[in-house]
């Protein structure tokens, strides 16, 4: 049962834009999708809560306990909250197969993430190469200088970079009704399904 943990001790930083769109496309696939939200606030179940009926199913799973619905799943993909660390981490860190982790271009982001990175590569799961961590920049728009920062923050950081998404509307728009880009008319985010193509192909191969 391949987990992914989609985590950054920042808040904001895009960790429910990863978990609910990576939901939203395995399930698009026909796989049988859990989506566990760790965080007090919900907001991937409210999301969830949210999504059309006839879309494909997603199955909703109370991250902050420990449960066993998700053994039967193709696919577990777990939202964790900002703060996220010392045995909470561990633990997920040590139940995922991959970690995402989704960053922005502040200064702020770059600094709080920063220390988590070398958290992580302590982490027992990961230095054994039992657990793998990947990088996804969010928001960012290639002509500012933050961009650039970014780029240069990332190809530092010791773990692969994947893609990088861009500031769209989109994103809010399927937030809001409960939708992710793949279960959006194929037109409307042409461009969005190109950036988030490297992230799949890695998953899915790597599965």
């Amino acid at each position: 049962m391949p987990t992914i943990l989609v985590t950054n001790p920042k808040g904001g930083s895009g960790k429910t834009t990863i978990s609910t769109n990576l939901a939203g496309y395995f399930a698009s696939r026909g796989h049988h999708v859990v989506l566990s939200d760790m965080d007090r606030q919900r907001s991937a179940l409210n999301w969830l809560a949210r999504r059309p009926t006839d879309l494909p199913l997603i199955h909703e799973l109370d991250g902050r306990g420990k449960h066993a619905d998700s053994l039967s799943a193709d696919w577990t993909i777990i939202d964790s909250p900002a703060g996220l660390h010392g045995d909470k981490l561990s633990d997920a860190v040590k139940r995922a197969d991959w970690v995402v982790v989704p960053m922005q271009s502040s200064a702020f982001d770059m600094g709080a993430t920063q220390d988590f990175l070398d958290v992580l590569r302590e982490e027992k799961a990961v230095r054994k190469e039992r657990t793998f961590v990947v990088m996804v920049g969010m928001r960012v728009d290639p002509r500012t200088k933050s961009a650039q920062k970014l780029q240069e923050f990332l190809a530092q950081a010791g773990f692969p970079v994947l893609t990088n998404l861009r500031d769209a509307q989109i994103y809010l728009q399927a937030a809001e009704q409960g939708l992710s880009l793949f279960d959006m008319r194929p037109s409307l985010v042409n461009r969005d399904l190109q950036q988030w193509a490297p992230l799949l192909h890695w998953l899915v191969n790597a599965s």
